[in-house]
């Protein structure tokens, strides 16, 4: 019987011939499951939330139970993180909402137009802690203190013998201001002031990559988890995409490579028309994770020879589907896809999957 840290080595190699377009022993599987991790282990997503340290825990016996799959994407559960993403309120279980309802971005107008000249004149990370303390009620300085014990975190998963494979997650730029100011606002800002917008996009971005570069060498991270949540040019002119999306997306990828990680795209929304954008990037060097929306096998057609493709088990299919349905999908993704592919859920899992189905979803990877 293989020892934990046997089974740690065996996943992450497995992960790596996965994202190098290799061929591995079998198909990976990485999925993001938070909320669900609380409902399979009956842990109230009320007391889920509460700290990092409490989901890790929580998420760490849910992926034992779960079996032979080989990570998760991250260690923690997001949602007390998530104002920090999208400079918006967010709706926490048992405080806005009742116990077992998921967390819930409160999306309205907090940052104002004043707010760019602030940000141009003091710098974002002023700007930022002051705004996300006084206007979201952010407990800035404890939650910093938790992020700090990510390394720990990331060892209990280890500890057991299964992968975190991104702990650094990076939101891009226009995601800052898009939920400050609401989706909206922002876009109305894109052709009301459009030169005024983009300079203090690069100003934040500009701190953005410091940062960056330096919490890729402090976490030794393999793998940095990319998440333009409304990036697709689907919401967007073509003109304002390039200027105001990928400029901002090429630049972060861009560092990510130069500091020898891989970069995994988070790709929500429908992206089908941006793919050959991705071909800019090296061989072997990215991973395109869809949730759906974009259809995996135009990725495929497309970016098959360049880098791994993640995904793409439907939320719907989890929580109506049978063990069977979701068996047969993912053996079928699993021969069309080919070597370059690592197994998982479109975006997370849904709080409300059947563990049955995620069950099958592993199933259909190691065969057994």
């Amino acid at each position: 019987m293989k020892t934990s840290q046997e089974l740690l080595q065996e996943r992450k190699e497995r992960i790596r011939k996965a994202v190098a377009l290799e061929k591995p022993d079998r198909t990976p599987v990485v999925t993001l499951a938070d909320g669900f991790c609380a409902a399979h282990m009956g842990v109230r997503l009320s007391e889920f939330c509460t700290s990092l340290k409490t989901s890790n825990k929580v998420m760490v016996e849910s992926i034992k139970d779960l079996g032979d799959i080989d990570g998760f994407d991250s260690a923690f559960a997001a949602a007390l993180l998530f104002p920090l993403g999208f400079m918006t309120n967010i709706k926490l279980p048992g405080r806005e909402l009742p116990d077992n309802v998921i967390w819930q971005l409160d999306e309205k107008e907090v940052m104002t137009v004043e707010d760019y000249d602030t940000i141009l004149n003091k710098g974002w990370t002023p700007f930022m802690q002051d705004y996300v303390k006084t206007r979201l009620n952010v407990q800035f300085d404890s939650l910093m203190a938790e992020l700090a014990d990510t390394p720990q975190m990331v060892k209990n998963f280890e500890d057991a013998g299964y992968v975190v494979y991104s702990p650094l997650v990076i939101n891009l730029v226009n995601e800052l201001l898009s939920g400050g100011r609401s989706m909206p606002k922002f876009i109305q800002d894109l052709y009301k002031r459009a030169d005024k917008v983009e300079a203090v996009l690069d100003v934040i971005q500009a701190e953005v990559l410091a940062n960056m570069r330096k919490q890729i060498r402090d976490t030794n991270s393999s793998y940095v988890f990319i998440s333009p949540a409304r990036g697709a040019s689907e919401f967007f002119s073509r003109k304002l995409w390039e200027r105001f999306v990928w400029k901002y997306l090429k630049q972060v990828a861009d560092v990510i490579i130069e500091e020898g990680a891989v970069i995994n795209f988070h790709i929500d929304s429908n992206w089908a028309r941006d793919l050959e954008y991705f071909r800019d990037f090296p061989k072997g060097k990215c991973v395109f994770e869809t949730d759906g929306a974009t259809d995996i096998y135009k990725i495929k057609e497309v970016l098959g020879d360049r880098m791994c493709i993640k995904g793409d088990v439907p939320a719907a299919m989890f929580t109506l589907g049978t063990p069977d349905e979701v068996y047969n999908y993912c053996t079928k993704l699993i021969r069309d896809m080919g070597p370059g592919f690592i197994l998982a859920s479109g975006c997370a899992v849904p709080v409300n999957a059947k563990v049955e189905n995620v069950k099958a979803m592993i199933a259909a990877a190691t065969g057994k």
